[in-house]
């Protein structure tokens, strides 16, 4: 049997790996075939910011000779299969500047213990991806590396702060990714993108190892996976966390489905909507049995949700732009306006919405005391056997710039962080504008498995990531910058 590229592209991880022990295919192939594809769409998308190349290929081939060598057995699950990952992690050797000028030029020196256990796994990590400017944007555009573009439409946004890695995957340059979600920074680019991702329960996954640096014990941060295909969230989720996440028990015709079709104050549009009931249906179909949900309270998510930012940060975001010292918001607005910034507008604006925030002691507190009560809400009526559905996000991805018109519109992701649940986004095929649709698929705490099995019944009834051919970059306005194309790590 002989496996085409086109097969190689779009296959997901578990496969490849099953096809490289078998022999019908080597890693390096494997490999090439996924390097060949990012030189074709990274010019059009900006998603890999740095190649780690050089060192992959020799990766691959110490793993296709520890085959010949060892035979299939006892080789670790991901063996010889490649991926990327999100540059806000430590990669050994590789860039870690998390898009802040200041870090240009700073390199890992040890793997985050994320990018461990994949290696350990048997990965192999192709290069690093783009993020927003401190990973607290949702769209992944920073001064050092540029702007990262939709796979499905170049003048539409790839989302943040994993928006690199959510493109590359979406455009089949990689079979996954690793990425960190503390307000959607996994499934706004996994929405956007058309792919899976997965934002795990909190403390399942390790945090440490990224930049910046998550305080102990927060709840907002969770680590974990970007993929194409639904069956690989499982494994990717138990090489992270180190603990079993397979769900094969659930009986569908036991399952509760909870559709929750917005917030009550900022509108989902009809696409959306319609997307997200015939993923209800889907189930229903199955024998789940489906019913609308309402939850008071959820205009506030916002207030909640930098509370509980505020509460958990052991430095300001104005101290983490200027590295220590804090920024002034009129200064550093000034300087935006004479174009003497190296801050790009969104951070300039979040500088000055945290000042504004932090004068109100009293808000917070009361935002801490509805996020109680909002998660005593949905507690009680996620049961064990109950999964929620709910829109990612108001619009299929949005042009770039417009999320700066409406800055909180990610509450539809952050919501979930707030209430500290597991939720797996689901890519449910393509809109009218040919960009993707999706719903969130949530459940109680430790529900990880859960909301995985869900996503992949709701692959095989809804269609799941769609293969693109990436257009053109010629004529794209890409605000690429000197320096950063080309960077490679070579083998040493």
């Amino acid at each position: 049997m002989t496996l085409s590229r086109a097969e190689l592209l779009q296959a997901s991880a578990l496969a490849l790996a099953r096809w490289i022990r078998e022999g019908q295919v080597s890693s390096r192939e494997v490999v090439e075939a996924h390097l060949a594809r990012i030189d074709e769409v990274n010019p059009a998308i900006n998603a890999v910011v740095a190649s780690r190349a050089a060192v992959a290929r020799s990766e691959a081939d110490a793993a296709d000779a520890r085959l010949r060598k060892e035979g299939a057995g006892g080789l670790p699950p991901l063996h010889g299969v490649p991926c990327t990952i999100k540059e806000a992690f430590a990669l050994e050797g590789m860039p870690h500047t998390s898009g802040l000028v200041a870090r240009r030029g700073v390199t890992a020196k040890a793997d985050a213990p994320a990018v461990a256990r994949l290696k350990a796994a048997g990965a192999i990590p192709l290069g690093v991806t783009n993020v927003s400017e401190l990973c607290l944007w949702m769209e992944s555009d920073n001064r050092v590396w540029g702007r990262s573009n939709n796979p499905y439409d170049v003048t539409r946004t790839a989302g943040g702060s994993s928006g690199g890695e959510g493109a590359i995957v979406g455009a089949g340059g990689s079979p996954f990714g690793l990425g960190s979600d503390i307000g959607g920074s996994i499934r706004l680019p996994a929405f956007f993108n058309g792919v899976f991702g997965h934002k795990p329960s909190p403390g399942l996954v390790p945090n440490e190892g990224q930049y910046p640096v998550a305080s102990p014990g927060v709840r907002l941060l969770g680590t974990g996976p970007l993929a194409r295909r639904a069956e690989d969230l499982p494994l990717l989720l138990a090489v992270l966390s180190q603990t079993p996440c397979a769900d094969t028990a659930l009986d569908a015709r036991r399952l509760e489905v909870l559709v929750l079709e917005g917030d009550g104050h900022i509108p989902v549009s009809g696409e959306l909507l319609d997307a997200q009931a015939h993923a209800a249906d889907a189930l229903g179909r199955r024998g789940a049995s489906v019913k609308t949900v309402r939850f008071e309270g959820l205009g506030g998510v916002f207030d909640m949700w930098a509370a509980a930012m505020e509460e958990s940060s052991e430095s300001t975001f104005g101290e983490l732009l200027g590295q220590g010292t804090p920024l002034s918001p009129l200064r550093e607005l000034g300087r935006f306006l004479v174009g003497r910034s190296p801050y790009t507008f969104p951070a300039v604006g979040l500088l000055a919405l945290e000042g504004v925030l932090s004068r109100f002691a009293a808000r917070k507190a009361k935002a801490l005391e509805a996020a109680v009560r909002l998660e005593a809400q949905v507690r009680a009526v996620l049961g064990e056997d109950a999964v929620l559905l709910y829109p990612p996000y108001p619009e299929v991805a949005p042009r770039h710039g417009r999320p700066m018109l409406f800055p909180t519109r990610f509450v539809y992701t952050g919501l979930f962080n707030v209430l500290g649940l597991p939720v797996t986004q689901v890519p449910l095929g393509l809109g009218a504008r040919g960009v993707p649709l999706g719903v969130q698929v949530a459940a109680a705490a430790g529900g990880d498995a859960r909301t995985m099995l869900v996503a992949k019944w709701l692959e095989e009834e809804c269609g799941g990531w769609e293969w693109t051919e990436v257009p053109s970059a010629g004529g794209l306005e890409e605000k690429r910058r000197p320096g950063r194309a080309g960077v490679e790590v070579r083998a040493r």
